[in-house]
């Protein structure tokens, strides 16, 4: 069919559908971060605003959770049909990987989601915020488990193979678990995830500033907040996320050299070498067309050395190299967006110094164009990485077309097209509505998800003694005081 087989096909379904997953629970580990962060600060100094933030980003991590949730379902049901091979052969090591992230992550996000969202006004103060972090730390649980899964597939250590059945079978979970990859690939996704959402955040307080601006009307402290918290994190985060993308180069270079080679255009192995900032890998011919090289840049960056020797893809065998023409240009649109992200973080803190942070449109406009920066910089970051260690499923030890389930292409391509129908539907409608949802601004007395919570204004004076058990407004902005008889 058109040239396509069946290996390439539910390559290709696997990918999108990993390209969606992927999205959101990005967006829900650093949401849950934030909204953490969020309430912390109303507890520490009682100002409403803080409060409002909190009901108005909660209500958009319910919607995005949910989607996260679902969407990560279809990938079981792929290892299932498309790599039953490969669920045999690497399900002994992987298998119990993915049962710990269910029984430490999930349960413990399952377990105090719902008091987080909807239990404000039944539990207490403390106990609500204890459910918040908890949901919040079990989304980090949850990546360093997939991540510590992915790794082990990049960096493969702590096994044996059985002669008979060729599974892999766990030696020494440490080194499994803890693979050479995985500390600086945990890093490196745990920053991306809170870039993710505060260009997010950014871009929906440099939306209503825009607005406002249009409008003749005065920004709102909920406004401001959010898009100075959001540019505080883009100042900070962003240069840090570029010194680890440097160490994990460094990783890469040292255990996975061909996918360095491919995603620098690279085909000779050489010191001093140059870095070749664009061209067009050319497979056939085994070189990169049209390239516009930077002498000795590329020996500096890879090594931290002038001298320092880079590898060629010739060095490997043709079966053996990655697919150099897609990450290439992978790379470097994460690497370019990361560096926008930087500057946009230097540029907030100049104007902050200039005085003119909350009145530039064109600070503004910056923000709100980068609004799916983060998103889009993960996405081509997944793509080199996994694009990169082809042709192998398990770097070096089993490969690709040894993991496939022998399905025919009807049937891949059936549930490919099926689940693109599906996917677009419902994840696109979910989309709008979460767009919907940003469009809306913040307001004081911000409702949260509980139809039936109090509204809570600022500078309101307790009334009269209660009943035993009961709670009164205190004259704190947002905050609730327990009577005396509690």
């Amino acid at each position: 069919m058109f040239g396509i087989d069946a290996l390439y096909l539910a390559r290709g379904q696997f990918a999108f559908t990993v390209g969606f997953h992927i999205v959101f629970p990005a967006f829900s580990i650093g949401l849950a971060a934030y909204l953490a962060v969020l309430e912390g600060l109303w507890l520490k100094t009682g100002r409403q605003v803080y409060l409002d933030l909190w009901k108005y980003w909660v209500k958009i991590f319910s919607v995005g959770f949910a989607m996260g949730v679902v969407s990560g379902v279809v990938m079981s049901y792929e290892f299932g049909t498309n790599w039953s091979v490969f669920a045999r052969k690497a399900g002994p090591v992987l298998g119990p990987m993915l049962a710990y992230e269910v029984l430490t992550a999930f349960f413990l996000e399952a377990g105090f989601l719902g008091v987080m969202l909807f239990g404000m006004e039944r539990v207490g103060r403390g106990l609500h915020f204890l459910a918040t972090c908890l949901v919040s730390i079990g989304t980090l649980i949850s990546m360093s488990w997939i991540l510590a899964s992915n790794s082990w597939m990049q960096t493969p250590q702590g096994y044996t193979i059985d002669k008979v059945t060729g599974q892999f079978l766990p030696k020494d979970w440490w080194a499994i678990i803890f693979n050479p990859s995985f500390p600086y690939r945990l890093v490196h996704m745990g920053l991306a995830a809170f870039l993710c959402v505060a260009f997010v955040v950014g871009a929906v307080g440099a939306y209503h500033l825009l607005r406002d601006r249009r409008l003749g009307r005065k920004p709102t402290e909920a406004v401001r907040t959010m898009f100075s918290m959001a540019m505080w994190m883009a100042a900070i985060v962003a240069p840090v996320q570029i010194l680890a993308g440097d160490t994990q180069g460094l990783n890469t270079l040292q255990y996975q050299p061909a996918k360095i080679a491919a995603l620098e255009g690279d085909w000779q192995t050489r010191d001093h070498a140059p870095e070749i900032l664009f061209g067009i890998p050319n497979m056939q011919k085994e070189r990169t067309d049209y390239a516009i090289e930077v002498p000795w840049a590329g020996s500096l960056i890879l090594t931290h050395s002038l001298s320092g020797k880079v590898p060629g893809l010739k060095q490997f065998k043709p079966q053996d190299r990655p697919y150099s023409p897609l990450i290439f240009f992978t790379f470097r649109i994460m690497v370019g967006l990361g560096m926008l992200m930087a500057l946009l973080g230097v540029v907030s803190l100049f104007l902050r110094w200039r005085g003119s942070f909350y009145s530039n449109p064109w600070l503004h406009r910056f923000a709100l164009a980068m609004a799916p920066s983060g998103f889009i910089a993960l996405l081509c970051g997944w793509i080199t990485t996994e694009v990169g260690r082809q042709p192998y499923t398990v770097y070096g030890l089993l490969r690709t077309t040894e993991s496939v389930s022998p399905i025919a292409l009807p049937g891949i391509a059936t549930s490919f097209a099926a689940f693109v129908v599906v996917y677009f539907v419902v994840f696109g409608a979910g989309l709008v509505f979460i767009l919907r949802m940003m469009a809306h601004e913040p307001v004081p007395g911000e409702t949260g998800l509980d139809p039936h919570e109090p509204t809570r204004t600022a500078g309101i004076t307790p009334g009269p003694a209660q009943g035993p058990g009961e709670r009164v407004l205190d004259q704190r902005p947002g905050g609730f005081a327990p009577h005396a008889a509690e």
